[in-house]
C-alpha cells in the first residue's frame, strides 16, 4: 500500500515545490516589481519616449522632400540634425536640473509639451531658415524627455531588474520610429511631396494627449523624492564637476567619461538614423513603399535589440553589454554600406542585425547613467552627459552630409563606426554598477 500523499492542486501564487511566487519570478518579473505607481510611471515614460522618437523621425523621413522643396544640398540638410542635437544638449541639461529641483513628473510634462509644439510649428515654416529655428527649438524638449523619463522609472525599479526595465522603456523608441515610418508611407503615398512633409510635422501634436494622462496619473517615487529634497545640492552643476579628493571621490571623472561614452554611441546611432532613409532612396533607388519595407526590418531589429540588450545588461553587466554591441554595431555598419549594387535582398536582410545592434547598445544607458550619480544630482548628471553626447555626436551626421556629395552617402556612413570605437574606449574610465541600490 502506497504511503505517497495524493497530488494537491496548486493554489494561485504558488510554484510546484510549494514556494510562493515573488516579484522576482517569471519573464515579467521586472514589471511586477515596479508596483502600481511604478507601472504608471513606466507607461508615462514609455509613451513620452515613443512619441519623442516619432517627432524626431518626421525630419529624417521627410529629408528628401524638404531638400527638393527648399533647394538644399546635403550639407544643409545634415545641419537640421546637427542643430536639433546641439540644442538638445541645452534642453537636456535644463530638464535634468528641473527634474532634481521640481520633480521628475513635472519636468517630463514640460519636455513633452515643448517638443510637440515646435514639431507642429515646423510644418508651417515658410523657408529654410525658419524651419531650422523651429527644429532647433524642438530639440529643447527632445533633449530632456529621455533622461527625465529614464530617471523616473529607474527610481521605481529594483536593482536586479533595472537594466531590462529601462531597456523596455528604450524599446518605445523603435515603436515611435515604426509609427513614423507607417505614417510616412501613407502620407507620401497619397499626398504630393510639397504638402506631405508639412502633414508629417503636423501629426507631431499627438503627445499633447499623453501629457493630460501623465498629469493626473503619474507620480515621482516617494523614497527618491524624500532623499532628493533633503539634499541642499540638488540640481547642482557644480556637484557633477567636483573633482575627487583623498576623502571624497567627486563626480568630475564620471561626468567626463560618461559624456565621452554618450558621444560615441550617439554619434554612431544618429549618423545611421539620419542618413539611412536618404541612402536607400538616392543610392539604392528605392521608392517610398520600398524604403518603408527596408525600414521595417531595421526597426524590427531595433525593437528586439532594446529588449535583448536590456536583459543582457543585467546578466553581463553594464560595461560588457556596451562593449559587445559597440563592436557588433561597427561591423554591421561596414557590412551594410559595402553591399554590392543590385544585392538589395541582402541589404534587406542585414537591416535586421544593424537595427538590433545599434539599439541594444542603448539599453543599458538608462540604468547605467542613473547608477553613476546620487539621487540629488541624478537628473543633472544624466541630463548633461547624455545630451552633451548628443551635441558632440551631432558632428557625425553633419560630416556625412558634407562628404556625401563627393564620397556618396554609403561611403560617408562609415564614420558612424568611429563613434562606437570612442564609446568602447570611454568605458575604461567608468566603474561597473550592476546591482547598485540608488541613493
Amino acid at each position: 500500500m502506497s504511503t505517497t500523499p495524493p497530488p494537491q492542486a496548486l493554489t494561485p501564487g504558488t510554484q510546484p515545490d510549494g514556494d510562493e511566487l515573488t516579484a522576482d519570478d517569471g519573464a515579467l518579473a521586472w514589471l511586477r516589481a515596479l508596483g502600481p505607481n511604478g507601472r504608471r510611471a513606466f507607461a508615462g515614460a514609455f509613451g513620452g519616449y515613443g512619441l519623442d522618437s516619432y517627432d524626431y523621425f518626421t525630419l529624417p523621413l521627410s529629408m528628401v522632400a524638404l531638400a527638393a522643396y527648399f533647394g538644399l544640398n546635403s550639407g544643409q540638410t545634415g545641419l537640421f540634425t546637427t542643430v536639433t542635437l546641439v540644442v538638445s544638449a541645452v534642453g537636456g541639461a535644463i530638464a535634468g536640473v528641473f527634474a532634481d529641483r521640481v520633480g521628475r513628473v513635472k519636468a517630463l510634462m514640460i519636455t513633452v509639451v515643448t517638443y510637440a509644439v515646435f514639431t507642429v510649428a515646423c510644418g508651417f515654416a515658410p523657408n529654410y531658415e525658419t524651419l531650422l529655428v523651429f527644429r532647433a527649438l524642438q530639440g529643447l524638449g527632445f533633449g530632456g524627455e529621455w533622461a527625465v523619463g529614464a530617471i523616473l522609472v529607474a527610481e521605481y525599479a529594483s536593482p536586479k531588474h533595472r537594466g531590462r526595465t529601462l531597456g523596455a522603456v528604450q524599446s518605445s523608441w523603435a515603436v515611435g520610429w515604426a509609427l513614423a515610418a507607417v505614417v510616412y508611407t501613407l502620407v507620401f503615398s497619397f499626398l504630393g511631396d510639397d504638402l506631405a512633409w508639412r502633414v508629417m510635422f503636423w501629426t507631431g501634436a499627438l503627445p499633447a494627449l499623453l501629457v493630460i494622462w501623465v498629469r493626473r496619473r503619474v507620480h515621482d517615487a516617494p523614497e527618491a523624492t524624500a532623499v532628493r529634497e533633503q539634499n541642499v545640492q540638488k540640481g547642482s552643476f557644480a556637484a557633477i564637476f567636483k573633482p575627487g579628493t583623498a576623502d571624497a571621490p567627486g563626480l568630475l571623472r564620471t561626468t567626463v567619461f560618461a559624456g565621452l561614452l554618450s558621444t560615441g554611441v550617439q554619434g554612431g546611432y544618429y549618423t545611421l538614423a539620419t542618413w539611412v532613409p536618404t541612402y536607400l532612396k538616392t543610392e539604392r533607388g528605392l521608392s517610398v513603399v520600398g524604403t518603408g519595407g527596408y525600414l521595417t526590418f531595421l526597426i524590427s531589429g531595433a525593437f528586439l535589440g532594446y529588449l535583448t540588450g536590456g536583459y543582457l545588461t543585467d546578466v553581463l553587466g553594464r560595461k560588457r553589454n556596451i562593449w559587445l554591441f559597440a563592436l557588433l554595431s561597427a561591423i554591421c555598419i561596414l557590412a551594410y554600406t559595402h553591399i554590392p549594387s543590385g544585392a538589395n535582398t541582402l541589404l534587406l536582410v542585414l537591416g535586421f542585425p544593424l537595427g538590433f545592434c545599434m539599439s541594444a547598445i542603448f539599453s543599458g544607458f538608462g540604468s547605467y547613467l542613473s547608477e553613476l550619480y546620487p539621487t540629488a544630482v541624478r537628473g543633472t548628471g544624466q541630463g548633461f552627459t547624455y545630451n552633451t553626447g548628443r551635441a558632440v555626436g551631432a558632428v557625425f551626421p553633419t560630416l556625412v552630409g558634407f562628404l556625401a556629395d563627393s564620397w556618396g552617402v554609403g561611403g560617408a556612413l562609415v564614420f558612424g563606426a568611429i563613434g562606437y570605437g570612442i564609446a568602447a574606449l570611454a568605458l575604461f574610465g567608468l566603474p561597473e554598477t550592476r546591482g547598485k541600490e540608488l541613493a
